[in-house]
């Protein structure tokens, strides 16, 4: 695919997307019509296997195929013509059942869902690996306290587990939204011309096509695309999910923070000038992928306002876009696995880093532990005047607050990052839980 394939793609859906695969599929449904109009009574007996037989792509000219897709339009109508040719030399009879009925927008439609299911069943593999490996994350790291940050700054302390769940959560969200949309996406297109079927196609035919692909009946849906919008879009937030995760990994990595690394491998993360640099070059394919996305899921959204029975450039313009956004989402997928799999964490750099501030993390811990004694109001403008003092002596909040005289209880176990997690445990426990841990 180019220069950068092995950065941003995924070699095995590169295949599935290759020219020569994506004719393969359409043959395919060419010669599941042939069957099914055999078994339905609409072509003579024997002719659906000939027809079959012909249906390899081997057996096409990809370069003539290639050429003369810019006088049809579409690549179902060159390869139709070289189809009925094959077939022709076999057999002159059974040439005139070749495509019977069905219109090329058709073949395009059903082949490219049929793509979609092949990569769909990859995709559900590749993030059942990711989530179990976010699990995996999520339950060792529970109780590792680090630093939780708000528009960049300290806020407080949470666990890397509770971070880690949130990524766990948001993956899962969205393998449920795949798994919802499949069950409108994995339909078959098979309507003729203008989407109101013919005697050749008829319902009995459509049935049998759909089963013998492992597809379902549906409406027509030729200037309809909501489910190809809808298809994009989920997998637009699936990679911007991904990209989340890359972003978080990369501030983490940060040589200012150090709290979390991708793993290392000889000649990963280096510069061509600076020896002691290693970069997040994992995390950085991952942002790309997620910066390209959104505005490739925006191409198919603006295609859905489609002409009548069929549009005039709209459903063309999805063709290779909806391709791009499959193999760059599954170029992240594995790019994030990647990461997970050899993520470092620094948890002597996490506790370091939560005594940065000298205490002032734990000013809302102590406003709290005030309230009850002095309302609200008072214990907040307490505790902000002696953060204050804190910052402009440079001295630790805890020494402040006993120089105040400030009577705050047990103010010893405020200053623990254990004892200032909130809910986090328990939040992670039901995250756990959730995904069967």
């Amino acid at each position: 695919m180019g220069l950068y394939s092995e950065l941003f793609y995924s070699d095995d859906i590169n295949e599935l997307f290759s020219e020569r695969n994506t004719i393969g599929h359409m043959l395919r449904v060419e010669a599941e019509l042939a069957r099914a109009q055999e078994v339905a009574g609409v072509i003579p007996a024997g002719v659906a296997d000939l027809i079959a037989m012909c249906c390899q792509s081997d057996l096409i000219d990809m370069t003539r195929l290639k050429s003369e897709i810019k006088l049809g339009g579409n690549a179902a109508i060159p390869l139709v013509k070289q189809l009925t040719r094959i077939v022709k030399n076999n057999d002159v009879e059974a040439s005139k059942y070749v495509h019977l009925g069905a219109t090329s927008q058709d073949v395009v439609d059903t082949a490219a869902v049929l793509q979609m299911q092949e990569f769909g069943q990859w995709l559900a593999q590749k993030l059942s690996l990711l989530i179990r490996h976010l699990v995996e994350k999520t339950s060792s790291y529970r109780s590792t306290p680090m630093i939780g940050r708000t528009l960049l700054q300290q806020a407080r302390p949470i666990t890397f587990g509770l971070k880690t769940a949130g990524w766990l959560e948001s993956i899962g969200r969205t393998q449920e939204r795949i798994e919802e949309v499949k069950k409108r996406l994995f339909v078959v297109q098979l309507a003729g011309a203008v989407g109101s079927g013919n005697a050749q196609i008829s319902s009995e035919v459509q049935q049998i096509f759909a089963q013998n692909l492992g597809l379902q009946t549906s409406f027509s849906w030729q200037s309809n695309r909501d489910t190809f919008a809808e298809w994009a879009s989920v997998l637009g937030i699936l990679t911007g999910t991904l990209g989340k995760i890359a972003k978080d990994v990369s501030l983490l990595m940060q040589t200012e923070v150090g709290e979390v690394y991708e793993g290392a491998a000889e000649g990963k993360g280096g510069s061509s000038t600076m020896p002691h640099k290693r970069n997040p070059v994992t995390c950085a394919a991952m942002l790309a992928n997620s910066a390209r996305l959104p505005h490739l899921v925006a191409t198919v959204l603006s295609a859905m306002p489609q002409e009548h029975e069929r549009s005039a450039g709209l459903w063309h313009s999805e063709w290779e876009v909806l391709t791009q956004i499959m193999t760059l989402t599954a170029g992240t997928v594995e790019r994030a696995i990647e990461l997970l799999e050899g993520l470092e964490v620094d948890e002597k750099r996490m506790l370091a880093n939560l005594e940065l501030t000298q205490g002032l993390i734990y000013a809302e811990s102590v406003s709290l532990a005030l309230a009850p004694k002095m309302g609200k109001n008072q214990a907040h403008e307490w505790v902000e005047k002696a953060c204050k003092t804190a910052i402009t002596q440079q001295k630790h909040l805890k020494e402040v607050l006993l120089e105040l005289k400030i009577d705050v209880p047990s103010v010893d176990e405020l200053f623990k990052p254990e004892n200032a997690l909130g809910l986090s445990l328990e939040m992670i426990d039901k995250v756990l839980k959730k995904f069967g841990r």
